[in-house]
């Protein structure tokens, strides 16, 4: 399978509780499947977890499935398990973001092929507007694009500031 989509997903459970791909994959054998149907899962404090290869076809978006890799992160509910909520922590914004850069970059899927799991299923998952998402994804690329920079620049001014340090040694020392 060579994926040309990216599908966002949630596990739809409740805020704050820790679940792994191990426990979605029991559940999803319990529902029928031979393995877990994402290919990716993001646990509460950002790592990332394999689930299925990247070349073998998820079960995670009906009619989807054969041209698209599929991300959840744990959590998608409020406490009360029910209502849908954004409950991503830092860490699994943070990685979420790694995670779709680097697939992007792997398979050259563009942004407008990054797609929540509700645009083609009646239901609220992942539980956050994929505007919002791609608006803090290009923030959170430009950010990180720019760190290298900054520090080569200071590391250049660094090294350029102690070159002309020696120079006006140089010519006070031999000048005189």
């Amino acid at each position: 399978m060579k994926p040309t989509e990216i599908i966002l997903h949630c596990s739809a459970t409740a805020e704050g509780k820790d679940f792994k791909a191990k426990d979605i994959d029991t559940w999803h054998k319990q529902r029928g499947f031979n393995k877990i149907g994402y290919h990716y899962v993001i646990d509460l404090d950002g790592t990332i977890e394999k689930g299925r290869n990247d070349d073998e076809v998820g079960a995670h978006c009906l009619n989807h499935n054969t041209i698209s890799l599929g991300i959840c992160y744990i959590g998608g509910l409020a406490s009360d398990a029910k209502t849908p909520k954004d409950t991503r922590t830092h860490e699994q914004k943070e990685a979420m973001y790694k995670l779709v850069n680097e697939l992007m970059t792997k398979y050259n899927i563009p942004l407008t092929k990054v797609y929540p799991h509700s645009a083609f299923a009646a239901k609220s998952c992942p539980s956050f507007k994929i505007d919002d998402f791609k608006r803090e994804f290009q923030e959170w690329k430009n950010k990180s694009n720019e760190k290298p920079m900054d520090n080569i620049n200071l590391h250049s001014k660094f090294i350029g500031d102690l070159f002309m340090k020696s120079v006006e040694n140089d010519i006070r020392h031999w000048g005189k």
